[in-house]
């Protein structure tokens, strides 16, 4: 997978002065939210993140504000370093998590198969922009790297901050931040395939839900790779398989069970974190969503989240 991102919006350096107002100050919210999401994976948490960054902006003084020369730069670096914290602890918390952990899944405003937009009033999501560094794979490799690696990569690869900025939010010197950088780089080259064309994931996964309803193994079979995986996320809130399911011909036999399991779901083709993806509901209420990773237009991945804390986003 590339790791060429479009730039984020570029960041205030030390340099140059900002108005402390308050319309300067929350117009950094946006920015703050997709740093925090991509750094924790959990659009939760990355409120949360961002509201204790500005919560520690009020508690200064208005002398103690007007002293800061760019306050952009201080609210990035202040977030960044909460979400080091919340990384450092997070392994803690996901060794006692129940089954497999996977990133909260996001939704996006325009449906992927009618191109048409949606309402997107009171979505959270909408403050996060969906570009390849929301790639449910791309997070699944994030999740694998040191905390110190994973901000020094998003921070300089997504967000373009110069290693020496880099290096004030890690504790770590610019030298040591870009060997960081560097490592999480060769993590993810190693770990993702080139990302399918839109279209074509859109076709093959569109064939999936089909084959799907009509609970035919054959064709699930055909669509995945043989050595494809399956990994769900209920975080033992509800049912959900605890361990991977790998090879192709299970995953089919486990998705077409679902079926008389839990009869009664309505799929529906979604773009899940920019990707065509598969939305479960039943009565109207989001359940599951998948996300796919393809290669050679064979599915090699599924992640399917039914944690409904992770399914807020997806709620009318």
């Amino acid at each position: 997978m590339s790791t060429r991102f479009e730039p984020a919006p570029e960041p205030e350096l030390a340099g140059e002065r900002a108005d402390p107002s308050l319309s300067a100050v929350m117009s950094e919210r946006r920015q703050l939210i997709n740093l925090a999401y991509r750094l924790l994976g959990s659009l939760a948490e990355a409120e949360d993140a961002v509201q204790e960054t500005y919560a520690r902006w009020y508690a200064m003084s208005r002398q103690q504000q007007e002293a800061i020369d760019s306050p952009g730069a201080w609210l990035t670096k202040v977030a960044g370093r909460i979400c080091l914290d919340l990384l450092g602890s997070a392994r803690a918390r996901r060794e006692s998590y129940v089954g497999e952990w996977i990133p909260e899944p996001l939704p996006d405003r325009a449906e992927w198969m009618t191109g048409r937009p949606g309402d997107g009033r009171g979505d959270p999501a909408d403050r996060v922009t969906l570009d390849e560094s929301v790639d449910m794979a791309f997070l699944v490799v994030l999740e694998s790297m040191t905390p110190a690696e994973r901000v020094a990569f998003i921070l300089h690869d997504v967000f373009r901050y110069p290693f020496a900025e880099v290096a004030a939010i890690v504790g770590r010197t610019p030298a040591a931040c870009r060997q960081l950088a560097s490592s999480a780089r060769r993590r993810i080259r190693a770990a993702q395939p080139p990302v399918a064309a839109t279209t074509r994931q859109a076709g093959v996964i569109r064939d999936f839900k089909q084959a799907w309803e009509a609970k035919d193994i054959a064709a699930l079979v055909g669509l995945l790779d043989p050595d494809a995986t399956m990994t769900a996320d209920g975080g033992g809130l509800v049912g959900a398989v605890l361990h991977p399911v790998a090879g192709s011909e299970r995953i089919a036999e486990y998705i077409v069970g679902l079926s008389r399991w839990a009869p009664g779901l309505t799929l529906l083709e979604r773009s899940v974190n920019g990707r065509p993806g598969l939305v479960a509901q039943r009565d109207g209420v989001t359940v599951t969503v998948a996300a796919f990773s393809l290669a050679d237009d064979r599915i090699t991945h599924i992640w399917a989240v039914r944690n409904p804390e992770k399914l807020r986003p997806w709620s009318e």
